[in-house]
């Protein structure tokens, strides 16, 4: 049995794709996954499957909450031995500065993390720092110059749609609550 991490994409933002976090639940706990915790209400979810398959776990959330919900919520998945792996291996400056913004953006199977960052465009060094570890992208940039940064402009291009994102302080207690 492994534990796995599920980061649903854009779920609860603006009124759009609500999802109770009672129902997430309720639902990873009927496709037969174990050991199911909900942390806030973003979308992410705490399971254990003896299914060590990451793309065929994604595959079984998404067309379950397809079926249950209605809804075409893509999952990224993350193992806990990968997100400690990345979390030990992400750059010296993340969440260091506490007055940056710093962000883990998981990736979305197929694409992969050099595919989006290029999509992404390289950084401006006098605003943000990018660097990434497996599927994980890290990101940082300075509050006061945040909207000049490439990753802010990030959304309505075609990378936002393989990413989902989570500040620095919900991907440490993720990894906490992995036990």
């Amino acid at each position: 049995m492994q534990k796995y991490i599920a980061l649903l994409r854009g779920i609860n933002v603006g009124g759009k794709n609500k999802i109770s976090m009672p129902e997430l639940k309720k639902i990873f706990e009927e496709i037969g996954y174990l050991d199911v915790v909900t942390y806030i209400n973003s979308g992410n979810v705490i399971f254990s499957s003896s299914n060590e398959d990451e793309d065929d776990i994604r595959k079984s959330c998404e067309a379950a909450i397809t079926k249950q919900l209605n809804l075409n919520i893509l999952i990224a998945i993350i193992s806990a031995k990968d997100l400690t792996s990345a979390l030990q291996n992400a750059p010296t400056w993340w969440d260091k500065d506490t007055q940056s913004k710093h962000n883990a953006i998981f990736i979305i199977p197929p694409a992969t993390a050099p595919e989006i960052i290029e999509q992404v465009g390289s950084a401006k060094t006098e605003y943000e720092q990018v660097g990434y570890y497996g599927q994980v992208v890290f990101w940082t940039a300075p509050i006061q110059t945040f909207s000049r940064t490439r990753w802010s402009k990030i959304v309505g291009k075609p990378a936002y749609n393989s990413i989902t994102i989570r500040n620095s302080n919900t991907t440490k207690k993720l990894l906490e609550l992995l036990g």
